[in-house]
């Protein structure tokens, strides 16, 4: 299953939150894996895309960096995925 995780830097914490990233990674734990992200010109807003078929996980590499971070984490699905739904879902004409 695909995530958008929404990470709100906490004020000034973007140097260490870099810092750390260089120094350990990611630290993900097995099983949820980094897809690609985005991070907003002012180094506030970071937006990943991560799958995992195990929700729990987040908890484990959320601990890793919830003194610099705030999360949120949305299941999402691509846009093909949702075309298909929707076309299934279509009440008939």
């Amino acid at each position: 299953m695909l995530y958008m995780v929404i990470e709100r830097f906490k004020a000034g914490a973007a140097p260490e939150i870099y810092r750390r990233f260089r120094e350990k990674g990611r630290m993900l734990p097995d099983g949820l894996e980094y897809v690609s992200s985005w991070i907003d010109m002012d180094f506030k807003t970071c937006w990943q895309l991560m799958q995992t078929k195990d929700f729990a996980l987040f908890d484990q590499w959320i601990d890793n960096w919830r003194d610099l971070i705030d999360f949120e984490i949305v299941p999402v699905r691509t846009s093909a995925e949702a075309g298909e739904g929707a076309d299934r879902s279509a009440a008939p004409v």
